[in-house]
């Protein structure tokens, strides 16, 4: 079988399935406002208790890990969360483990739908956290366990960040499961604690059963069924191959990534909060290539306000060891719906009305954002970029925003920083195509190659028909990013990326080669990146 590697690494061992939980509305009706004041006072002893458990769990595990679960503590104290329950217990007259349920399916069914894979990626800690609620309020055991004995490769259709987290590691030799992606927090876990997992392998996955032999492979994504000997010795020499070749990527961390002949490439990380944050140090990363702003304005019936996205970005900038973090500002649209913002229902959100558009047509929306961004960029280095700029015009409303921002902070005698470096990202072909003209307004362009891929090529790489022939190393897609690169050069502002292709291997010497300095990514790619650009 073959699926997504999301964690590298070999695994010999004895398949154990976790079958996916399931439960049914009860179908009861509360009689009175007595009994519904009951239900809600129940769903708040849950809370307190689930985050008392978290807490505890966060304590007995290491800085990066607790980080994760800390996004569940987060969620169980969400706004937009407690009112959907509340509403559910108090109009619909239904017991707190019931209006759980359904609160929990409105949002995962929310998460799943956005295109952003770590948004998507967010659904399962929904799923998490809604479960360790369900199962106080109904009585039932919280976690799930192995059975006795050591050498499990775990099988199972999804794997929340608990059950990654809650099962004992020296037991676990893999996980493997129908669903999930890189960006999925059990497949960060699973890196964290260098266990080999695989996902995405689909429906075939209903083959396995208890007790079958395995040996998965995290890198390939390959998973066989009951190999031969002479394959299990195969892959327990591969095994040991890749144990010494860890280690030795580990001992790069503090380690710059300069080529052989000295010139100096920064490797920075994607991230959503101050906990990913922690994360990515943890991988040797020289700071934040994009930090997505999205999450501070979801799970809540409101925007956020500027005090609120103030201490928000502040958090981030201080825990960044003095690197620089660059922030994208607002990129919502239909795919990643605001319900308190009413945006229109549209036939094709990702050419419609999102991102800067939204921004620059919503003024006290963005100019919010961007006050708090300058307020905050007091306490450490950083940058604003703008998402989905398509032409110089929306550039230069942008910017024009940016001074605005700044106009009021100082008539309010408010402090702030007053150089804060102002971007774009290169996502859609008309700003390559024009990267000429946008660099002479632009202190730096960063290229999200998942977009530019998709707009280039007319593919939708959520649709599963057509998905092969999303592919970044098309021509088209390739000679874009050398425009944008070459004419950012003449310009003399620096060029990174933020898209996928920035980690993946088998890009950086191409991109290298083409003049790219600056590759931003999820966390854990950075040390084979870095492998590659020392002995460029």
């Amino acid at each position: 079988m073959t699926g997504i590697g999301v964690s590298s690494g070999i695994a010999i061992g004895r398949a154990y399935w976790l079958r996916q939980r399931t439960a049914r509305i009860s179908g009861i009706l509360l009689a009175d406002a007595a009994a519904v004041q009951s239900e809600t006072g129940k769903y708040q002893r849950a809370v307190a208790a689930a985050i008392a458990g978290l807490e505890k769990l966060m304590a007995m595990e290491k800085e990066e890990e607790a980080a994760i679960l800390e996004v569940q503590v987060q969620l169980l104290q969400d706004p937009a969360w407690e009112e959907e329950v509340y509403r559910r217990i108090g109009e619909l007259r239904i017991p707190a483990r019931d209006a759980v349920l359904l609160a929990m399916e409105h949002f995962v069914e929310v998460f799943e739908k956005m295109e952003d894979d770590y948004l998507r990626a967010r659904a399962a800690d929904v799923k998490d956290m809604g479960w360790r609620l369900f199962q106080r309020l109904a009585g039932l055991p919280v976690g799930r366990q192995l059975p006795a004995g050591e050498g499990w490769i775990v099988v199972a259709e999804d794997l929340t960040p608990s059950d990654t987290l809650g099962l004992d590691a020296g037991r676990v030799e893999g996980f493997v499961t129908q669903t999930g992606g890189k960006t999925s927090h059990a497949a960060i876990v699973a890196r964290l604690r260098g266990i080999p997992a695989v996902t995405g392998v689909g429906e075939g996955l209903a083959a396995i059963a208890d007790g079958d032999e395995l040996v998965l492979d995290g890198e390939s994504g390959v998973v066989l069924v009951n190999p031969s000997a002479a394959v299990i010795g195969e892959y327990r020499q591969k095994r040991e191959d890749f144990l010494r070749r860890r280690q030795q990527l580990r001992a790069l961390k503090d380690r710059e990534a300069v080529t052989t002949d000295g010139v100096r490439v920064h490797l920075q990380a994607n991230i959503a909060s101050a906990e990913d944050m922690e994360q990515a140090l943890a991988f040797g990363a020289e700071g934040v290539g994009l930090l997505r702003t999205e999450l501070l304005f979801m799970h809540r019936d409101r925007l956020p306000t500027e005090e609120e996205q103030f201490i928000f970005y502040k958090n981030v900038l201080l825990r960044s060891g003095g690197h620089p973090v660059t922030i994208r500002t607002l990129d919502i649209g239909g795919d990643k719906p605001l319900p308190y913002l009413d945006l229109p229902k549209e036939e094709n959100p990702f050419l419609g009305y999102r991102a800067i558009r939204i921004c620059l047509d919503q003024k006290e929306l963005f100019l919010t954002q961007l006050r708090a961004i300058l307020r905050a960029a007091l306490f450490g280095p950083c940058r604003i970029m703008f998402p989905m700029i398509g032409s110089v015009e929306e550039l230069l409303a942008a910017k024009a925003a940016v001074a605005e921002a700044r106009r009021m902070l100082t008539a309010g005698g408010i402090a702030f920083a007053a150089e804060v470096p102002v971007g774009v990202m290169i996502e859609i072909p008309s700003a390559a195509l024009t990267a000429d003209l946008l660099a002479k307004e632009a202190d730096f362009f960063s290229i999200g190659t998942n977009d530019l891929c998709q707009y280039t090529l007319a593919v939708d790489r959520m649709n599963e028909k057509i998905a092969a022939l999303y592919d970044p190393f098309h021509p088209a897609v390739l000679k874009l990013i050398k425009m944008v690169i070459e004419e950012g050069q003449r310009a003399g502002i620096p060029v990174g990326m933020c898209g996928e292709l920035a980690g993946d291997v088998t890009a950086t010497q191409l991109l290298y080669r083409m003049g790219l300095r600056e590759f931003s990514m999820v966390a854990p790619a950075i040390p084979e990146v870095k492998n590659v650009i020392i002995r460029l």
